[in-house]
């Protein structure tokens, strides 16, 4: 009897717990950076996959304990390997493709990461979480300001967000302020069309090729007289 209770109650100890609340704790640390960033998956997408791996790891360690036998063997790495498969499909439904853009990568991949950080704690390699937690802080925080500071080859497109009032000429001197900064453009797409304050609007992507400043680019558009917003494809957008 003593026996069954201590096979019934393995994996349930105040260890699986604590492993459980450091999946949830790391998991929603990486989770409210995407939030912040008003990312596709934010604070409980990251929160749920981290727990969920944790949970499944654990139930692959300790889950079928009960029906281990002399002609029973079992593979406990067999139920944690599904978790990349299934992530897999999470993280490519947030991957968007628009013409020539893709977008949510880094998203998808901070998922995926996510879901390690969980199977990690659910494993008890509690100083791995912990060091790939701080190791997805150190590339979102770091590597991503180091990336815009990078020189910008002239043959790489472009693309640039642009709202701004419509029959006021603001695309002429929007356009020109392109050339002048030794920028061309080579496709314009109409995001949508919009009201401002009781006044027409147009938001478009401009495709751009050059090697110019694109952060230089964007903060003189923000300040031609009739722009509302304007970003680049990974910046969020400049106000006037």
């Amino acid at each position: 009897m003593a026996l069954a209770y201590a096979i019934d109650l393995a994996g349930q100890g105040w260890l699986q717990l604590g492993e459980l609340l450091l999946a949830f704790v790391l998991s929603a640390a990486i989770g409210l950076e995407r939030e912040i960033r008003q990312k596709s998956a934010g604070l409980r997408t990251h929160t749920l996959v981290g727990l969920g791996a944790a949970l499944i790891m654990l139930v692959s360690k300790y889950g079928f304990g009960d029906v281990l036998g002399a002609h029973v063997t079992l593979d406990p790495s067999r139920v944690a390997a599904q978790i990349v498969s299934g992530i897999g499909f999470l993280g490519a439904g947030l991957i968007v493709i628009r013409r020539d853009a893709v977008r949510g990568l880094t998203t998808a991949a901070t998922i995926w990461l996510t879901a390690g950080v969980g199977m990690a704690a659910g494993a008890g390699l509690w100083l791995l979480a912990v060091v790939v937690t701080g190791g997805h802080f150190a590339a979102v925080c770091v590597l991503t300001p180091l990336a815009t500071r990078l020189p910008h080859s002239k043959y790489a497109p472009s693309r640039v967000h642009l709202t701004y009032l419509d029959g006021r000429g603001v695309l002429r001197r929007v356009l020109a302020e392109f050339t002048r900064r030794g920028f061309s453009v080579t496709e314009l797409s109409v995001d949508q069309r919009l009201r401002h304050q009781d006044q027409a609007a147009v938001s478009l992507w401009i495709t751009v090729h050059g090697g110019g400043s694109l952060s230089e680019l964007t903060a003189t558009l923000a300040e031609v007289e009739g722009v509302l917003a304007v970003a680049t494809q990974d910046t969020d957008a400049v106000m006037p």
